[in-house]
């Protein structure tokens, strides 16, 4: 009888993407007894209550068959007149798409952009998921390689020496995924005329627009001549503290919208039922838990920087999001180093930066969703490993 290992099975594709460096942290801090997280990006609040009695609410009513595969009517209706705040137009009936959250929104929005061979620009650092996703949408990615001297900004400068006649598009996140950096108007013009000028698309990703500390958001999609040529990706996650609801949507040009809910259709039918419900009470519910939320996380982000700053972990103040990305280069480590010797000594998980791209290395990720006991404790033993690393 004839034995078949069932790695032979294996498309070339799934063994060429490499597993996600945050999630392998994380599954080893998930083994240890009495670790400090900082790694993993998810708030630590619990749902608001108005939000999950919605649901129940919808449970209730008998409300549990499919909806329509772009969404509840009356949900995309409100995510376009919330989006109104930041500037932003669109139709409800067919230039948005509710997903299974924002990661399914990039991964429908990609397979239907992108021909095999087409190059998309991403800056880096930036989040995990975009290259493989861009990879097995039959694209390639190609780094912009962002500095800390310019606090990670991608530049015009940069960007236009990458652009060849493969490119089809530029993957931004405003705020960003690891730094916390937030592009402004100032930043995003003279890239959208870039853009503009060598007629590509912009993926922009804006799942934590609402955690901004110091300015106003602003979108890719609301600068002038650049809603055409947009797609706009965000989500319930981080502002409402969904992560486990799976809750996102995009919304971009109709042409587009509609190429992704034909895959959308065939892959994933609809998003669940209940936390479209649940979505919509966030959006017309009260607000006052999300500006709690924020003002706990400007707090907390305060507090960390100086901490950081004050053992020698030299560390930007964000604009956004929930992270940190201090620089551990005094310390001669890598970062894979540095944060696997801090997880085994003094159990404080951080994400090294160089899982998030080339302009990564000497740098860690440290999530700054968690209570001020946590960040306090966290502090003490990044303290004590910086004092005695050798």
């Amino acid at each position: 009888m004839m034995v078949t290992k069932s790695s032979h099975f294996v498309s070339e594709l799934a063994n060429s993407i490499q597993p996600s460096g945050i999630r392998r942290f994380f599954d080893l801090a998930s083994q240890m007894e009495d670790v400090v997280s900082l790694g993993v990006g998810e708030p630590d609040f619990t749902t608001p209550w108005n939000i999950i009695e919605a649901s129940y609410h919808s449970l209730e009513q008998g409300y549990t068959a499919y909806t329509s595969n772009a969404g509840l009517f009356s949900l995309r209706r409100e995510i376009c007149r919330y989006l109104t705040k930041y500037d932003l137009d669109y139709n409800p009936e067919d230039e948005i798409l509710v997903t299974v959250g924002a990661s399914q929104a990039i991964d429908l929005v990609l397979r239907a952009t992108i021909d095999r061979g087409d190059e998309v620009i991403i800056v880096n650092p930036g989040f995990v998921s975009y290259i493989p996703l861009i990879q097995m949408a039959g694209g390639k990615a190609v780094p912009l390689e962002t500095k800390a001297e310019n606090q990670f900004k991608p530049t015009p400068e940069q960007l236009e020496p990458l652009i060849t006649a493969k490119t089809k598009a530029v993957f931004l996140c405003n705020p960003n995924n690891p730094t916390g950096t937030v592009l402004s108007r100032n930043d995003l013009e003279p890239i959208a005329q870039i853009v503009k000028d060598h007629d590509l698309l912009v993926y922009s990703d804006e799942i934590y627009a609402e955690l901004i500390y110091e300015d106003d958001h602003v979108s890719t999609g609301a600068l002038e001549g650049m809603k055409e040529r947009t797609i706009i990706i965000s989500g319930f996650s981080k502002a409402f503290a969904m992560t486990g609801w799976r809750l996102g949507y995009a919304v971009g040009p109709k042409e587009i919208i509609q190429a992704m809910l034909k895959i959308h259709q065939s892959s994933m039918m609809c998003a669940s039922t209940m936390a479209q419900y649940a979505g919509l009470e966030a959006l017309t519910g009260n607000s006052d838990n999300v500006k709690r939320m924020v003002r706990s996380y400007r707090q907390r982000r305060n507090y960390l920087v100086h901490q950081l700053n004050s053992m020698g972990l030299d560390c930007e103040s964000p604009g956004g999001a929930f992270y940190l990305f201090p620089s551990i280069k005094k310390t001669g480590l890598s970062s894979e180093e540095f944060a696997e010797r801090l997880l085994i000594s003094e159990k404080v998980a951080v994400v090294p930066g160089s899982v998030f791209g080339e302009s990564g290395e000497g740098y860690i990720r440290c999530s700054y969703a968690t209570s001020m006991t946590q960040l306090e404790e966290a502090s003490k033993r990044i303290q004590r490993f910086v004092e005695n690393v050798e």
